[in-house]
């Protein structure tokens, strides 16, 4: 391919932009902050988790609760009517009356039991309620957090993506400048190799790096200055300036 070497020293200009710009987008997709929200919305969810099964507790043991409340009321209910009859005298048969008294000793203990089972569902269920406090303050921390991370992460991705905007509108200009057949190759190139064109500088390649031989410098060095070089390594078109040392 034949190109004028204004052409070919455009392509060097448009090459830094893309670099340029592969490095401002590359940068905000490895901003530290990304790997922080991951972790953090990580840590939400484990606490979202966890506050989901003590709430299922602490309903499961409020429930508990209330049955045990609720399971008394008859006993001392009965408790109390035992009682009234002995010490109204109404029950005069001595045998019933001692059946009477043993039954209120079995009520009392019946009762002493589901207080203690009353006290100890209490005791559970205050300290769920407690884990509970403690998960949603971690929770809202968290949270808290996340918010701020995210904002700092917005600003610094908003500011990188107007860089790369000033960027890709100074590459349209100096691709609109380049002949359209010359641009097709770059940008097939820059397609598989990430970069289309590199100098030649002082025998080497600044695409690949590699330093070129004798006997492909000088096929270079004869080539016409409107010629489109091609490095023998990584196939980028090779542009010689005053620094190929040719």
């Amino acid at each position: 391919m034949l190109a004028e070497p204004a052409d070919q020293i455009r392509l060097l200009e448009l090459a830094d932009l893309d670099q340029e710009l592969g490095r401002v987008q590359h940068a905000a997709q490895a901003l530290p902050e990304h790997k922080q929200i991951n972790e953090l919305m990580a840590a939400r969810q484990e606490v979202t988790d966890a506050l989901v099964a003590v709430t299922t507790e602490v309903d499961d043991l409020q429930v508990a609760v209330r049955r045990a409340e609720a399971d008394l009321v008859p006993v001392k209910q009965r408790l109390e009517r035992d009682a009234r009859r002995v010490e109204d005298g109404s029950v005069t048969d001595g045998k019933t009356l001692r059946g009477l008294i043993d039954e209120v000793e079995h009520i009392k203990r019946r009762i002493a039991t589901l207080e203690d089972e009353q006290l100890e569902v209490m005791g559970q269920l205050e300290d769920a309620e407690s884990r509970k406090r403690d998960i949603e303050q971690r929770k809202t921390g968290i949270e808290a957090r996340l918010r701020d991370l995210v904002g700092v992460r917005n600003e610094k991705v908003g500011a990188l993506q107007a860089e790369a905007g000033e960027i890709s509108a100074s590459r349209k200009a100096r691709a609109a400048a380049v002949a359209a057949d010359l641009l097709k190759l770059y940008e097939r190139i820059r397609e598989q190799r990430g970069l289309g064109a590199a100098r030649l500088a002082r025998g080497r390649c600044s695409g690949c790096q590699l330093e070129i031989t004798v006997s492909d410098l000088d096929t270079y060095r004869k080539a016409p200055a409107n010629q489109v070089l091609r490095c023998v390594e990584c196939d980028r078109i090779l542009v010689r300036t005053a620094e190929s040392g040719l």
